[in-house]
């Protein structure tokens, strides 16, 4: 259910018997010399919107711009710093609390946001407002990824082209692909990203000229709806398993005994 289609009166009968909501976030930034600035945003957005409608659940508008200061050097990427993404999506998840949402699933489809949507998920469940987790598409079928492409890669690579193969075909600049992989990196270990155990790089043109990595034309249409079904399935699990969850169960736990400043 696309909450930003529905009238208020139409959502207030829906909240009232569910407290389940989708946040999809991905960005807007390079991907390549064939995949559109909105590839993780579409991603984001396509997969919350099937598996919401499957699962009855509330979605959000997606939020297209997110963490991506290290595509900066890319033409047309756009990012927020991270202390402005944070407070941002904070804002919008006491939004929907204030509404009668208790848990939410942030559909992500960006890298850069993770671990700032784990930060204001955590932010949400220690003061009781919601129980918030991130959930990234890929890492819900990694075993179908690997057995799908040779040479994959984390950015602009083969899943991402196959996604927007399938969700969005006439973005896709298919005489490219020949020029995205042989102009980046399609083995992430040529790269040589890591020294002596540091991470040595900031920003992904230290590693890639073109700004992506893997094999991107062994990406078909046909390979991107196989993951597309695959992560919307996984996501519509998640969301039957989140909503039958007690909201006690989710909620941070408390001290154990002795409680702090307590006599025995």
């Amino acid at each position: 259910m696309y909450l930003a289609d529905r009238t208020w009166p139409e959502l207030g009968e829906h909240v009232a018997s569910e407290s389940l909501a989708v946040v999809p976030l991905g960005s807007t930034e390079q991907h390549g010399p064939h995949l559109p600035l909105a590839t993780d945003h579409l991603i984001a957005e396509h997969l919350a919107r099937e598996a919401t409608d499957r699962a009855d659940v509330l979605c959000t508008p997606t939020v297209n711009v997110g963490v991506s200061p290290h595509h900066r050097q890319f033409h047309g990427t756009m990012w927020v710093d991270a202390p402005a993404f944070r407070e941002y999506v904070e804002s919008l998840a006491r939004n929907l609390s204030y509404h009668g949402v208790d848990r939410i699933v942030f559909v992500n489809a960006h890298g850069g946001n993770t671990v700032h949507l784990r930060e204001v998920g955590r932010r949400l469940r220690d003061d009781g407002t919601a129980y918030a987790i991130e959930w990234m598409w890929n890492d819900s079928i990694p075993e179908l990824v690997d057995d799908l492409f040779a040479q994959n890669g984390p950015h602009g690579g083969p899943k991402e082209t196959a996604m927007i193969q399938h969700i969005a075909p006439d973005l896709v600049r298919d005489g490219k692909l020949d020029d995205a992989r042989d102009g980046g990196i399609a083995d992430l270990a040529e790269a040589d990203p890591r020294k002596f155990g540091a991470r040595t790089f900031y920003d992904s043109i230290d590693n890639t000229q073109n700004g992506v990595l893997g094999d991107q034309t062994d990406a078909t249409a046909a390979k991107g709806k196989q993951l597309f079904e695959a992560a919307a399935d996984q996501l519509v699990q998640l969301l039957d398993w989140l909503d039958d969850q007690p909201r006690d169960a989710l909620m941070a736990k408390p001290h154990v005994d002795p409680q702090p400043g307590s006599r025995q």
